[in-house]
């Protein structure tokens, strides 16, 4: 934010450099102390014979360091500021930060709160109010507010699942600043357009003496925006902002557990906005597609969610005509050529109607499309009514074999009348009709009007009074179209023209694909499907999506969605993306509208190039420098004590020259400290947590690990406690933090009730420090628990030799007052913390948890070894790799596979995990509620 690397806080300071001449020669006029010399009579002689005597001058090489340490004091009190910031703000009114909190913001959040906050610190400086607002928030008050009001409202600031709605957190600001216009208006976006486009132009209207864009990285946001069903698989588009580079993402398909069932690749080219991927799966495999994400883009975008619309349907095609000589005018063709890139087609092999539609039904369509067939064989009746029942949709033309068939028919929505409606018929009009307007309860509601369809022949349904509700597309006088029925769970459509250009030219037109595409889309598609219906309906949320782009079942404030037919739900404060409805059906309201696209804020406002984010901190090197000044004194004293003989006796004992080249030695060796003391303090302090991580750790609950050094190893601990703390968090009142890695050369240990330790052959041998360290921590109230993670059942070296990880467990132990162990007994606390378990297993099952023995009365004794808090164990030790099986990765799904493969076992791990929990916090808890009773008796209850 500023565009000097480098400059003086007190420039003036240095016009003292202008007298270092003075004090060279003032320095040179005033010579060291004369040495006192061992009493030599031929000396004394000589110094009599003088007549004149010349005091001698310093060294020049002392005064140089004299020199060196006056330019030290000077720049110091100059105060040299690497990477300084220059409060730019202006005095004429408030500072107002307008501050995107959008998805696309989770990459550089942290670098977005520490910007906000520099220039609240200047407007502080500057004694000026501050007004803030959050885009994604439901209510703005923008009213201004002290710095102290405004960095709190900043730290409660999270980044939301949601776009950028900046309507009308602008229109508060501009009322609440009205009275008096910001001086300076910061607006930190996430670079992506919203709305109508003006972002900049109602950015102007609030009237800011001074405008200041400022952007962060979203130009490497990516979103996901629609998906298609084709033939090969499922197409995924995908929409950025424009780079110059062009960039290659992975794409995978999950199933509902989060198990990648299907994967492809986007590849953006230079200058390109949007990309496809083709994930390519059997039909029967895409169906378990429950949600895309994109690897590596941790947000709301980089995930969307499919429902029962986004599967494929399978669908059977049944004709009243066998053969037909001519392709064109066979009733199925068009019915192909419409459905055939949106669905899975099926034709039966055999002729007569009834084996045609036996065979059809048993391979479990979605959708029947009859084409003119009358009146079906009576043992197909129960097959088709019971397939309707159970979900089905019977989608039927008509053509003159139903015009010809009783008006009994249970397989239509509606009576018909005998004969047909033609231009030439007994029933008919003066000219061809048009296509009426779609109702708005009809799913082909929000379809572009067809003004090119005429129809001139059709089969009538008899008025009755619900005949409107049935009717899905009506012609320009009235007469019903399209009418539909439910039966059961199922839904009989009936078209009442032919599927051939033969009563109409709706089977040539481009409304013919959307009608039917709509029609199959309120199917069920088997599998987890949802109940889609022509009707409006409000649909609770069942799952959201959060800011980072994980599924949770945390609904929070969310309201309801409502559904109309034809209208695609949209992403609002009250209803984010997510999915509504339940487990037996539900709707996906993905981030960005289906063909929707990210597009870059542009306008004629800001002449120069939006500023970037607040870079490296502000770097002052002024206590670098009186420490130089302060290590040259030191030197310069020890050079004059020994120039005045104060280092005699050590003269005595060697040569004048060995003393000199020590003095310089010291000096080398200062100098080289000095060096090194920035990055050692630095080194030092980072080591020590800030009072802020010391509250936040004693205010949460943290699962440690210990930091091996071995990559692989400490990144399945971390994930693994992850795994852990999610779990504790969705089945347990305890909410644990993130999970800490800890050095335990440096590291403060009493944070955390347990320490989780992978015992690793290949990783250094723990310092004797180390150990000491451990050793205390235990006796204090501690648990370690030692994990060898290769199936080891005994603790003593057996015939067949122990595993690298057991030797060296057994190396580590070796410098421990630890306590007798046992496996964990059947009566143990726990094996009852929490659930009641019989073994503890983790990525294996083989290994035993041992713990520190039960005493027995007598061996209760109080200079026992290691001692556990409350009846806690100080030490446990397995050897089942309890982190490879809780490790998760970003999206929740396991990483490594249980041995045997087994969900059940990784299952119990987890609840292995809770018991050790609960047992470390709650001690011997639970076996002190046998004494309930008795204490109840005591009280007089």
């Amino acid at each position: 934010m500023s565009g000097l690397p480098f400059l003086f806080t007190n420039p003036a300071i240095l016009a003292a450099l202008v007298a270092l001449p003075v004090i060279w020669w003032l320095l040179r006029m005033t010579p060291p102390r004369p040495a006192a010399e061992v009493f030599p009579p031929l000396r004394i002689l000589a110094s009599v014979m003088k007549r004149e005597e010349t005091p001698a001058q310093s060294p020049w090489w002392l005064t140089l360091l004299r020199m060196l340490m006056a330019a030290a004091v000077i720049l110091a009190i100059a105060d040299p500021v690497f990477n300084p910031r220059q409060n730019t703000l202006s005095s004429a009114g408030p500072l107002a930060l307008v501050i995107d909190n959008s998805w696309a913001t989770v990459s550089d959040w942290d670098r977005r709160v520490e910007t906000a906050n520099a220039l609240i610190d200047d407007a502080e400086a500057k004694d000026l109010p501050v007004s803030i607002v959050f885009t994604t928030d439901r209510q703005h008050d923008a009213t201004p507010a002290s710095a102290t009001t405004a960095r709190d409202r900043l730290a409660a600031a999270q980044p939301q699942p949601l776009p950028a709605m900046r309507d009308p957190a602008l229109a508060a600001m501009k009322a609440a600043l009205s009275s008096s216009p910001p001086g300076t208006l910061a607006f930190l976006s996430d670079g992506i357009e919203t709305g109508d486009g003006q972002t900049m132009r109602q950015v102007a209207e609030i009237g800011a003496a001074n405008v200041r864009r400022i952007e962060g990285n979203a130009e490497s946001a990516i979103a996901l925006t629609s998906t298609t069903n084709e033939n090969e698989g499922m197409r995924v588009t995908a929409s950025r902002l424009p780079l110059g580079e062009p960039r290659a993402y992975y794409v995978f398909a999950r199933d509902a557990r989060g198990t990648a069932i299907a994967e492809g690749e986007l590849r953006f080219g230079a200058g390109a906005t949007t990309a496809n991927a083709l994930l390519r799966a059997p039909f029967e495999l895409r169906n378990d597609f429950a949600r895309l994400t994109i690897e590596g883009q941790a947000t709301a975008g980089g995930i969307h969610l499919l429902d029962d619309g986004n599967r494929r349907r399978r669908v059977a095609l049944l004709s009243g005509e066998v053969h037909q000589s001519q392709p064109l005018l066979s009733p199925l063709y068009y019915i192909k050529r419409a459905l055939e890139p949106h669905a899975d087609l099926v034709e039966p092999r055999e002729e007569a109607i009834g084996k045609a539609i036996a065979e059809l039904l048993a391979q479990n369509p979605s959708i029947l499309v009859v084409a003119d067939v009358g009146r079906l064989p009576d043992e197909s009746y129960p097959l088709v009514t019971r397939w309707l029942e159970n979900g089905g949709m019977l989608v039927r033309f008509a053509g003159p074999r139903l015009a010809g068939a009783p008006a009994d028919d249970p397989l239509v929505p509606v009576v018909l009348r005998q004969g047909e409606r033609s231009l030439d018929g007994a029933l008919s009009w003066s000219e061809p009709q048009p296509l009426a307007d779609y109702p708005s309860s009809s799913p082909f509601a929000g379809l572009e009007h067809p003004r090119d369809v005429l129809v001139k022949r059709q089969v009538l349904a008899q008025p009755t009074p619900d005949l409107a509700e049935r009717t899905w597309a009506n012609l320009a006088d009235g007469t019903p179209l399209v009418t539909t029925a439910e039966r059961g769970r199922g839904r009989i459509v009936l078209f009442h023209v032919s599927a051939d250009p033969g009563w109409s030219n709706l089977p040539i037109s481009g409304s013919f694909v959307d009608m039917l595409r709509r029609s199959i889309q309120l199917s069920r598609a088997g599998g987890i499907a949802g109940d889609q219906t022509s009707k409006s309906e409000t649909l609770p949320p069942y799952r959201l999506v959060n800011a980072r782009g994980e599924l949770t079942a945390e609904t929070g404030s969310a309201r309801p969605l409502e559904i109309a037919p034809g209208i695609a739900p949209t992403v609002s404060a009250d209803t984010p993306p997510g999915l509504y409805g339940s487990e037996e059906g539900f709707v996906a309201n993905n981030l960005l509208p289906d063909g929707g696209s990210l597009a870059p804020i542009r306008g004629n406002l800001v002449s120069e190039r939006a500023e970037g984010l607040e870079g490296a901190r502000p770097f002052s090197i002024r206590p670098y420098l009186f420490g130089l000044a302060l290590m040259l004194f030191l030197i310069d004293t020890l050079i004059v004590l020994y120039m005045a003989g104060g280092f005699a006796g050590l003269r005595g004992r060697g040569s004048r020259g060995a003393a000199t080249a020590a003095v310089l030695a010291t000096l080398g060796l200062a100098t080289l400290g000095f060096a090194g003391l920035a990055p050692t303090i630095a080194q030092a302090q980072d080591n020590q947590p800030s009072d802020e991580q010391t509250l936040q750790r004693l205010d949460t609950t943290h699962l440690a690990y210990v930091i091996t050094g071995e990559a692989e190893v400490d990144r399945l601990s971390e994930q693994g406690l992850v795994g852990l703390s999610n779990y504790l968090t969705y089945r347990t009142a305890l909410e644990p933090g993130a999970p800490v890695g800890i050095d335990l050369e440096q590291d403060e240990l009493a944070f955390y009730p347990i320490i989780y330790w992978p015992v690793s052959a290949t990783a250094p041998m723990p310092s004797s420090r180390v150990m000491s360290r451990i050793d205390a921590y235990m006796r204090n109230g501690g648990t370690v628990l030692f994990d060898t993670r290769d199936q080891f059942s005994s603790l003593t070296p057996s015939a067949a030799g122990d595993s690298p990880n057991v030797q060296r467990l057994q190396e580590m132990l070796n410098g421990l007052d630890i306590p007798p162990l046992e496996p964990v007994p059947t009566d143990h606390v726990l094996t009852k913390a929490f659930y009641l378990l019989s073994n503890f297993p983790g990525r294996y099952t083989e290994s035993q948890l041992w713990v520190e023995s039960a005493p027995n009365g007598a061996e209760e004794q109080s200079n026992r070894p290691v001692r556990g808090g409350d009846g806690v164990t100080p030490i446990m030790i397995t050897g089942n790799d309890f982190a490879g099986a809780w490790a998760v990765d970003a999206n929740g799904a396991p990483l490594l596979p249980t041995v045997p493969p087994d969900e059940m076992q990784r299952e119990y791990a987890y609840r292995a995990g809770v018991n050790i929990m609960m047992y470390m916090l709650t001690g011997n808890y639970k076996s002190d509620q046998v004494h309930v009773p008795d204490l109840l008796q005591r009280l007089g209850q």
